[in-house]
């Protein structure tokens, strides 16, 4: 029957079939949070491996793996758009641009997988499910990287996600193609899947974590302060105090918390000239530590930075933002256009960040080391380590510029996953929200809602052992892909004499 759905699918006009897979791209993007259905993740991206087992040429295997791919991706990332409607009137018309480039752009790395695994052995669906994985690991790499609307990532509101901690993120992008494997066969008629299936589920009951285990009694109170400033009044002189009296007024409430944190750029003011709002944070502060954001000038450069500032409203430690925003933060080749007489488009020229090259760690006193992470840095799995292992990883970002949809709530689900993968818990505060505390298994354990403002006063989980993600990052991973890419592509072959 499946095999008979198939083939009447391929026998439509190519136009109609690839207006299909951009549908069915878009059913596979459902996975993905807010709306976390990970099971038509698995069921769009086998009827996507059952299509290509009777692909024709290596054109058509093209085809359908760039119009999946642009269903998936125009679907998962649709608020993209958001930063551009900010500021509508100047910005609004570049919005389905940016979408379409972007989903293009990204679908194109599906149609290269599609068409090499195509060529090298036709109508494999194994190939190509291996073809994705490594398509979705160099997608998370090349021109800086962006992994954000990884496949694996449906998982992370699930038991599977705990197996970031022992494989990493690419492992959970290949346990979604191997269950849409297992169910294309399924759909094909095959009986041996449901033995898959019997340990698909064993494998969920085995990840799945125990419960919480009771917080000590002595641990560390965290106050998150959430100011819920719009982007489009943030930097508003007739609004930006307002924030900032907003965010002193919720560190001056309640008893004296062990930490406060602050989200990103809270300051209405380059931290050169904020002496006197510093002193304002730390006497609400009352003797508390704080953490919170701020965009400094040094020289001729500017960063996007992370402050420890003390009781007496200094600031005794600084990070700077190390992986910027391409075309957000900064332009790409920015100082190669400067050599050559094009001007202003060079962060030391004024125009964009400058990235930070300092520790990845902190010492905040009351806490221990804490791994200091500025908004896109926390997307990107094997940039996290330190060379101290943390208490925890604090994430501050200004998550206004994702909209109210999907943006800040896949944002947030990433937090989770980086939690799981380290074994350390992530304090997470976001300007509109959605601020939380994560445990070490990527469990919230305390949460302001989006678009809301108000603080939290949370206790600190502890951290885990290490994790052998922690230890051994992807390579014990890439070795078993490696392995089974050469098994498929180089088939073990008799001779028959």
């Amino acid at each position: 029957m499946a095999n008979a759905l198939i083939a009447r699918i391929l026998a439509w006009p190519m136009k109609w079939r690839c207006m299909f897979l951009i549908a069915l791209g878009a059913l596979a993007g459902l996975g993905h949070a807010p709306i976390d259905w990970p099971v038509f993740t698995v069921i769009a991206c086998a009827l996507f491996l059952a299509l290509h087992s009777q692909a024709a040429t290596t054109r058509q295997a093209a085809l359908h793996g760039f119009a999946f791919g642009v269903g998936y991706f125009a679907f998962t990332l649709r608020w993209i758009v958001s930063p551009f409607l900010v500021y509508i009137t100047e910005d609004g018309w570049m919005a389905p641009f940016a979408l379409i480039l972007m989903s293009a752009g990204f679908a194109a790395f599906w149609a290269f997988a599609a068409w090499i695994a195509q060529r090298i052995r036709p109508q494999s669906a194994c190939l190509i499910g291996l073809a994705i994985i490594g398509a979705e690991i160099l997608r998370g790499v090349i021109l800086t990287g962006f992994p954000w609307g990884k496949i694996g990532q449906v998982f992370i509101a699930t038991p599977f996600a705990q197996l970031a901690a022992i494989a990493g993120p690419h492992a959970l992008t290949g346990l979604v193609i191997g269950a849409a494997y297992i169910v294309m066969m399924l759909f094909n008629g095959k009986r041996w899947p449901f033995l898959f299936i019997i340990g698909f589920i064993g494998l969920g009951l085995w990840l799945r974590p125990e419960p919480a285990a009771e917080i000590a009694a002595d641990a560390p109170i965290i106050r998150l302060i959430q100011p819920n400033a719009p982007q489009e009044q943030k930097w508003d002189p007739a609004y930006a105090n307002l924030f900032f009296e907003r965010m002193t007024h919720f560190s001056n409430k309640d008893d004296v918390p062990d930490l406060i944190v602050w989200p990103e750029s809270s300051i209405p003011a380059l931290l050169n000239y904020a002496e006197d709002l510093l002193v304002q944070i730390s006497e609400a502060a009352r003797g508390a530590p704080v953490v919170l954001g701020a965009n400094r000038r040094e020289g001729s450069l500017y960063y996007n930075s992370f402050l420890l500032l003390g009781h007496d409203g200094l600031v005794s430690r600084v990070y700077d933002k190390q992986h910027l925003v391409p075309f957000g933060e900064y332009i790409p080749g920015g100082e190669l256009l400067n050599t050559v007489g094009i001007p202003h488009f060079a962060s030391s020229q004024g125009a964009g960040f400058s990235a930070g090259d300092g520790q990845k760690h902190m010492m905040i006193p009351g806490i221990g080391h804490i791994r200091p992470l500025i908004c896109y840095e926390g997307i990107f799995a094997h940039e996290i380590g330190a060379s101290v292992r943390p208490e925890a990883m604090i994430l501050i970002t200004n998550d206004a510029w994702f909209g109210k949809d999907a943006g800040p709530f896949q944002h947030l689900a990433q937090a989770r996953l980086r939690a799981i993968e380290r074994g350390v818990p992530m304090i997470r505060v976001a300007n509109t929200g959605i601020s939380a505390m994560i445990d070490a298994k990527g469990r919230i354990t305390g949460q302001i809602a989006l678009d809301t403002h108000g603080y939290l006063d949370v206790p600190l989980p502890p951290a885990s052992q290490a994790t052998l993600y922690n230890r051994w990052g992807s390579i014990p991973f890439l070795i078993v892909y490696i392995f089974s890419t050469v098994l498929i592509i180089f088939p073990r072959r008799v001779d028959t004499g």
